[in-house]
């Protein structure tokens, strides 16, 4: 066994890693078959959602501010995860054992890259809407060249983040270090995956928790102070709705896989982690899906940009739909929820 371990085995394909991890989970042709289905719908609606949120912010002047910046960065990692998800589905079930260890890795490589730069997108986001909401503006002064450092750096961390099992972190050479759910990534490296990305959602939600807190006060100040410069209407209330989807959608479609991800690598026997791999994998994916949803749909500018983007046959050209709704004005509580109305920042 130890002679076994010592050497590595590179030449082998993935059905040698998968009979050493105990096989593979089988799975229904009907389960199979509406995890392709759902799956393919999820991929269409990603791929179509987040090309028209890119294309609303290029053509929408009104959109050239850092934070738009970051989230046509964040509809476009989700645009990857709905090819790598495609990809996915073409590469599993009866293909997986016959990949090679580098196809393997280029499969999850490509899933983990998307995910990552969403995750990491997300934590942009909330670090941009906290630097604005505590100055009391609706956009932070972020200029263009710190912006696209962000957006590097988000890619640069999620690439690396996705190439550290093929540089090594893996059980090529030690198979009792093998998981389940991944048969050539290494049991401490799920477990180190799974522990950063829950770092990274805690810190999410003590900034937003921090975001709420702040502007719940200052209103509750400029309220007691004037009655005639705050719409009453544009309350707190309508903050915390926006931070609980998002949060909400959040907790539900990662929390559960990263909870699978670090049963496997504790090694978990009892916890049957092989029949969850699928549903997991779909539960995360549909966080892409709610992304255009929640940042793009609760933002009338940008809804009517899109609408505007998808009439095909409305009035004038395409250019002229982006230059009539350039000249909409946009109000601050237009802003993804996140930040102060108009009136309050005066």
């Amino acid at each position: 066994m130890a002679q076994e371990n010592a050497t590595c085995h590179y030449n082998e394909t993935m059905e040698f890693f998968y009979n050493k991890s105990g096989g593979r989970y089988p799975v229904g042709d009907k389960l199979l078959i509406l995890v392709k289905v759902v799956g393919s719908i999820f991929c269409v609606f990603i791929l179509v959602a987040n090309c028209m949120v890119i294309a609303a912010v290029i053509t929408n002047k009104k959109f050239h501010y850092p934070f738009y910046y970051l989230l046509a960065n964040l509809a476009a990692s989700d645009f990857l995860a709905g090819i790598a998800y495609v990809y996915l589905m073409f590469n599993t079930g009866d293909v997986s054992p016959t990949l090679s260890i580098n196809e393997y890795f280029f499969r999850q490589g490509l899933l983990d890259v998307s995910l990552s730069a969403s995750l990491a997108n997300l934590l942009v986001i909330a670090l941009e809407r906290y630097i604005s909401i505590m100055n009391w503006k609706v956009h932070s002064n972020l200029n263009k060249r710190r912006v696209t450092l962000l957006i590097v750096l988000v890619w640069s961390i999620s690439i690396l983040m996705a190439m550290v099992p093929s540089l090594g972190w893996n059980c090529i050479c030690k198979l009792d270090s093998c998981s389940s759910m991944a048969p050539i990534f290494s049991k401490s490296y799920l477990i180190f995956w799974s522990v950063s990305n829950s770092i990274i959602f805690v810190t999410m939600v003590g900034i937003y928790i921090r975001i709420y807190t702040y502007v719940k006060r200052k209103t509750t100040m400029l309220m007691s102070n004037t009655s005639s410069s705050i719409n009453r209407r544009r309350t707190p209330i309508k903050l915390i709705k926006t931070v609980m989807v998002v949060l909400g959608a959040f907790l539900i479609c990662w929390t559960p896989g990263l909870v699978v991800m670090f049963l496997d690598g504790v090694d978990c026997e009892q916890c049957e982690v092989k029949k969850l791999k699928s549903l997991m994998l779909l539960m995360a994916v549909a966080n892409s899906v709610m992304n255009p949803c929640i940042y793009s749909y609760k933002d009338e500018e940008m809804w009517t940009t899109i609408k505007n983007l998808m009439r095909c046959n409305g009035t004038g050209t395409r250019r002229q739909r982006s230059m009539l709704a350039n000249a909409r004005p946009l109000n601050s509580d237009q802003d993804t929820g996140t930040s102060p109305p108009a009136s309050e920042e005066t």
